[in-house]
């Protein structure tokens, strides 16, 4: 739809796009905190249904509409590099929100962004054991691996809120310092809220759509690799939500909260898989690329790194990160490395 346009056009509709994904993230992560304490539900649930679930608007609309269009790889290669991305947004709030007074890491005072880290992981290698399947194994427009997604993301979100309500074993508490208790009338009201959120949600929708447009016309101007563009640029502008709510919740000292909007979303990604699937009518996990199962092994590597992390947590700085936070960024880059010698061949 945008093919004609001219690429300084492209770049403008690009740009403008990003800062209402942007500026939506803001308002997006600013009313989540206050839903999640006004309906009660914690600072973990509220990352890993609400604000995961909104953030990631982009890729959904981006899988419905290659879904539709019978460009069914250009979704699979956007949600299996989103992940790695967007858990390099970790690093990211790691440098540029917390700096040189203490680590991401070192900030969390709960074993649950360990929990969804895990859900992160058995999700990733559902995706690999699902790409091992026969092609025609599907009834119903559902696959046995699509199944065993929603499953495993439905209880995985069942054990959070279950463990955001109690551990059996007694955990040290962090010297994080205290929040800053707003007073109720310094909110907003619950309906302006919900009012504000929804805004949020749909600015986050429709700038996605655009960011994917504008994006995929500009790649083919550039003559850029289809695989490339999927899981580097278009992951790098879907993750825009997860950069500007991360950032706001890190200001907020909502730290769990910042780690459980990019883990919730990791968890949440791989259902659109399935989503894929049922509309397009294809098994979509057998017929992956090998560059897709690629990046799903870089983001459980990735993953694995932060588990640890958040399980040490470790004080410690490389380049104002900590040191989880650094080796993430390093074999993310690394990864990309090879992710451009697979897309050569």
């Amino acid at each position: 739809m945008l093919d004609s346009l001219s690429l300084p056009i492209l770049l403008l509709i690009f740009s403008v796009a990003a800062a209402v994904v942007w500026r939506a993230g803001i308002s997006l992560s600013d009313t989540t905190d206050i839903l999640s304490k006004r309906f009660k539900l914690g600072e973990a649930l509220g990352g890993i249904i609400v604000l995961a679930i909104v953030t990631n608007l982009p890729e959904i609309a981006i899988t419905i509409s290659a879904s539709l269009t019978n460009k069914v790889e250009l979704a699979v290669g956007n949600i299996l590099g989103g992940i790695a991305m967007q858990t390099v947004v970790l690093a990211l709030l790691d440098a540029v929100g917390i700096g040189k007074q203490a680590t991401l890491s070192s900030r969390q005072s709960s074993l649950i962004p360990v929990l969804e880290g895990i859900v992160v992981i058995a999700m990733l290698t559902i995706v690999v054991m699902g790409h091992q399947l026969p092609v025609d194994l599907i009834v119903a427009r559902m696959t046995p691996a699509g199944v065993l997604l929603i499953v495993v993301w439905m209880v995985g979100v069942w054990l959070t809120n279950k463990a955001n309500k109690g551990l059996p074993w007694q955990l040290v508490q962090s010297t994080q310092p205290p929040k800053k208790n707003q007073s109720s009338s310094d909110q907003p009201s619950t309906t302006r809220s919900v009012l504000i959120f929804s805004i949020a949600a749909l600015a986050t929708l429709a700038g996605g759509v655009a960011l994917e447009e504008s994006g995929d016309a500009m790649s083919s101007k550039l003559g850029m690799n289809g695989v490339i563009f999927g899981a580097t640029i278009l992951a790098a502008a879907t993750s825009l939500p997860e950069v500007s709510t991360g950032l706001a919740a890190v200001k907020l000292k909502d730290y769990t909260l910042a780690v459980s909007d990019i883990f919730g979303g990791n968890a949440f990604l791989p259902v659109l898989l399935a989503l894929a699937t049922m509309i397009s009518g294809k098994p979509v996990l057998p017929t992956a690329q090998k560059s897709d199962i690629y990046l799903t092994g870089l983001g459980i590597l990735v993953t694995v790194v932060y588990v640890y992390g958040f399980l040490f947590r470790p004080k410690r700085q490389i380049a104002r990160m900590g040191i989880d936070s650094f080796v993430v960024l390093l074999l993310y880059l690394l990864g990309t490395a090879g992710l451009f010698m697979i897309a050569r061949k």
